[in-house]
């Protein structure tokens, strides 16, 4: 089984998107921000991370650029999952690493064709 990291401070979001993840066979762990998420990437890394943009002590973006620069940070998939939708922020996103961008909200169709797109499920 594939894992997948959960990042968003937001409970509801993260109980959503394991209820989807765990629906599609993944094994789940989550993390409320970047710098907790950090932290569980350097005791295991991931196959693929679900990320938030906006979020207290470390912000998505953040925490991409530190994942890809960290030994062993390019393995995992990063899916960003927010709310930011102009070009500018995408971008950005894909330059510091992301593989794939989603808007919230989401559903299972989304996140299932998504990670597919990326070789996952």
């Amino acid at each position: 089984m594939q894992s997948c990291l959960i990042v968003d401070d937001s409970s509801v979001v993260r109980k959503v998107a394991r209820r989807i993840l765990e629906d599609l066979e993944m094994i789940i762990d989550e993390a409320e921000d970047g710098q907790e998420a950090f932290e569980k990437c350097q005791a295991e890394m991931p196959d693929v991370i679900l990320l938030d943009w906006n979020m207290p002590v470390m912000s998505g973006l953040e925490f991409l650029k530190r994942l890809r620069a960290y030994d062993g940070g390019q393995k995992p998939k990063v899916v960003f999952c927010t709310t930011e939708n102009d070009v500018g922020h995408i971008a950005m996103a894909m330059k510091a690493g992301a593989n794939e961008y989603i808007m919230k909200p989401f559903d299972r169709e989304i996140i299932e064709s998504k990670f597919q797109e990326i070789g996952l499920s």
